[in-house]
This record gives C-alpha cells, sequence and structure tokens, in this order.
C-alpha cells in the first residue's frame, strides 16, 4: 500500500515525500517556494496520463520521442476551491503516429488506467485534446 508523508519545514514550506523516498518541495503562496498542493494535483494527472499514454503507445508499436502534457483548471470560487473542470492537453512527437492511436492511448488512460484520473472524474469534469508532430525519419 503507497504511503506518503509531508514534513513542515518552516513558514508555509512543506517536503512531500513517496514511499519510495522521492520528494517534491510544496507551498503556499506565501512564500512560494514550492508547488502549490492544488496545482500537484493538476501535475500528478497529467504524469498519470502521460505515463500510461507513452506505454499504450509503445505496445502499439509507435515511436514517441517527445511527449509535453498541461493542464489547466477551473476551481470554485468558495473554499475549498475545488476544481470543476480540468482539460488535459498533449502535444506528442514521434514517427508514424496516427490520429486514431493517440486518441485511443489518451481515451485508455483517462477511462482505464490513470488512478488519478479516476478519482478526480467524481468531482472534476475532465476533458482531453492533442497534437501530434511528426518526426521525418
Amino acid at each position: 500500500m503507497p504511503k506518503t508523508t509531508v514534513r513542515w519545514v518552516g513558514e508555509r514550506t512543506f517536503v512531500g515525500t513517496d514511499s519510495r523516498q522521492h520528494s517534491v518541495v510544496l507551498s503556499g503562496d506565501q512564500p512560494p517556494r514550492g508547488v502549490s498542493p492544488s496545482e500537484m494535483l493538476l501535475v500528478a494527472l497529467s504524469a498519470c496520463s502521460a505515463y500510461d499514454v507513452v506505454d499504450i503507445l509503445e505496445k502499439k508499436r509507435k515511436t514517441v520521442t517527445q511527449l509535453e502534457v498541461t493542464a489547466d483548471g477551473e476551481r470554485g470560487e468558495d473554499p475549498p476551491w475545488a476544481y470543476r473542470t480540468i482539460h488535459v492537453h498533449y502535444r506528442i512527437v514521434g514517427k508514424d503516429l496516427t490520429e486514431k492511436a493517440v486518441a485511443q492511448a489518451i481515451e485508455l488512460s483517462e477511462e482505464k488506467y490513470c488512478s488519478v484520473a479516476a478519482t478526480v472524474r467524481g468531482v472534476a469534469e475532465i476533458s482531453t485534446s492533442f497534437e501530434i508532430v511528426p518526426v521525418d525519419s
């Protein structure tokens, strides 16, 4: 079972450590010394899905040379300021990538494999888009 630890290191700055001892600095806005916890959710969603998309496309024997995933969200106006909508955009660079293969990989990630998407989906509406940048030879 995954287990994480968050340690307060002063002011409004924290260090989060995962079960494999990888760490990340998190903070609020004053002072802004790390990733904001709410934006970390967007990072987690993007990373979770990116992992799946690369894995699925490789299994389809597609050559991915670069993948950049950006996410933005709209939050509620009142506390707890939960995300209401999140849009995830994939910029995929590779050889012989088809729109069909990329769309299927993203759909499989978002609907079946990404645990972060599965968790967030009950609260926020997630939409996606993508662009393919072909690479010659």
